[in-house]
């Protein structure tokens, strides 16, 4: 029987570039997007152009009230599509950037960014724990800003440290199930990530191939796989981790 693996925010970036690798490694992909349908479906149908099947269903994981309805279309869907009750694999994708100083930080901004990173994961894995099949696995998203610092990160950053320390105790108190939880932390890649900075501004991301040992920024296909891999049995035994996928970047 097929793994399935349930990533949110995979329309775009790391979040598709994951889905895709879990399907080219024999597994199905249940997808989540916010606004971006049409490259949601895209993503889908790259995935069943591989001969695996996959969904893509609308959340905002910044809003808890959501949640329960989700889970509810979520069962019928694991029940349509692959006559199950429960899926295998969560990964914690989907989010946002925004950088101001620690100064000028708005109230707004601060909410948006714990309720999407922090207060978001928190609820959306407690919702969907009855739906995850024992002997699971939970990758939470975090960051390589909450190893080094840069400027106008801290709301970011921290709420990402809170992630990783979420992590240490979801993999203690869902051990019994034998439920693994790690954390990937990626360096500077390149993606739309806070308007595809690193990408498109050629002074920002030498910035950061010039603090990166390999003497590159990531790219999508440098996280996606060694998530894929992370949730394969060949890596039962990783737990409680954070694994920062960055190419030595601020050693």
């Amino acid at each position: 029987m097929s793994k399935i693996a349930l990533v949110t925010g995979a329309s775009r970036g790391l979040g598709r570039n994951t889905a895709l690798n879990i399907a080219r490694q024999g597994g199905d992909v249940v997808l989540t997007y916010q606004r971006r349908a049409e490259d949601a479906a895209a993503v889908v149908a790259e995935i069943e152009a591989m001969g695996r099947k996959a969904i893509a269903l609308p959340l905002d994981t910044g809003e808890v009230v959501a949640f329960a309805p989700f889970v509810q279309k979520l069962r019928a869907a694991l029940q349509d599509t692959w006559q199950r009750e429960t899926f295998d694999h969560l990964v914690n994708n989907a989010g946002h950037g925004d950088n101001a100083p620690f100064e000028q930080t708005s109230e707004a901004q601060f909410d948006r960014l714990v309720d999407v990173h922090f207060k978001g994961v928190f609820f959306l894995t407690q919702a969907l724990l009855p739906l995850i099949a024992d002997g699971g696995r939970i990758v939470n998203l975090s960051t390589g800003l909450t190893r080094f610092s840069a400027p106008g990160w801290s709301a970011y950053a921290a709420a990402k440290g809170a992630i990783e320390v979420l992590t240490v105790y979801l993999a203690k108190e869902l051990g019994s199930r034998g439920i693994a939880v790690n954390t990937v932390a990626p360096g500077a890649i390149e993606t739309d990530f806070f308007g595809g900075a690193v990408r498109d501004t050629p002074e920002f991301n030498r910035h950061f191939a010039d603090m990166t040992a390999l003497g590159r920024v990531g790219l999508p296909e440098d996280i996606g796989p060694m998530i894929a891999n992370l949730l394969s049995e060949q890596n039962r035994w990783i737990n409680a981790q954070r694994i920062e996928v960055s190419g030595g970047q601020a050693i």
